[in-house]
């Protein structure tokens, strides 16, 4: 498995984007996730975005989105959130990476008003839409497991259950170890996806809030993740997830932190590389 840094690590530091995937590289990481709306950002920075990255040998894996109304009861908004993740299937193919990571959201209104079926169904039919968009690309789309309680996607079983409703091959799962724990997901429950997995989150957080903070701070049993991850033959990358570094001044100690004590979990377990 290779070990990735998602660049909104970086956000809201004197880090800039191109700054940030050099030193990415030059602290140690494979491959580097982008965090970035094609929807806002020009052509220049597309390109700095490809050419920095393809300039220092590091691959982008994974362009991440939230389409936080792509189940949204009214038609014209999952109409437009469909196109923007197209939008977005489009930026990944330029950018030469593997998949999209996509968050499809929440029930509103406490599953009340509009039936939690029917926010299913539409999200089910719309990220199958966009599987068959990226499918001719050659490219995947991997649903993040979301913690909270109203999240579409927020157990392993869920994710099962959804990936089976979609019923397209470019449609997989994206793990997030952190969110495992905030879920109460057993380990073994990983199982559940085996040979459904495109991509996977790390970070800690101390089991009761959503936290992104690097591995060691929290309360999170890495080894007995990603050990039952490492037992379904997942081979992809590892993607480390920091938002927000509570100095930013310090950001860089923060990234070298989560790299070091997550290559440390991986050696030891014997998948990194």
């Amino acid at each position: 498995m290779k070990l990735g840094l998602i660049n909104s690590a970086w956000a809201g530091t004197h880090v800039g984007t191109a700054e940030g995937i050099r030193m990415t590289k030059e602290i140690g990481f494979d491959t580097v996730d982008i965090f970035a709306d094609p929807l806002e950002i020009d052509i220049k920075e597309r390109k700095r975005i490809k050419d920095t990255a393809r300039d220092v040998g590091l691959p982008i894996v994974s362009v991440a989105c939230c389409a936080l109304g792509i189940a949204d009861f009214n038609g014209p908004v999952q109409k437009f959130h469909v196109e923007r993740c197209k939008a977005y299937l489009d930026f990944v193919y330029e950018l030469e990476a593997r998949n999209l990571l996509l968050v499809v959201g929440e029930y509103i209104w406490q599953k009340e008003v509009i039936k939690p079926e029917e926010q299913w169904t539409w999200a089910v039919e719309n990220v199958r839409a966009l599987g068959e968009y990226a499918a001719p690309l050659g490219l995947e789309v991997a649903l993040e497991l979301e913690p909270f309680h109203l999240s579409i996607i927020n157990t392993a079983g869920k994710m099962a259950e959804f990936l089976d409703a979609v019923n397209h091959p470019a449609v997989r799962a994206n793990l997030d170890i952190s969110h495992l724990t905030l879920s109460h997901t057993p380990a073994n429950e990983i199982q559940r996806l085996k040979g459904r997995i495109a991509h996977v989150h790390i970070s800690d957080c101390d089991g009761k809030v959503h936290g992104d903070l690097p591995p060691g701070r929290g309360v999170v049993d890495f080894k007995s993740y990603l050990t039952e991850l490492k037992q379904t033959g997942f081979s992809g990358t590892i993607s480390i997830e920091l938002e927000y570094s509570p100095e930013p001044a310090k950001i860089v100690d923060w990234v070298t932190e989560a790299y070091r004590e997550t290559n440390k979990l991986m050696q030891g377990l014997g998948i990194r590389g």
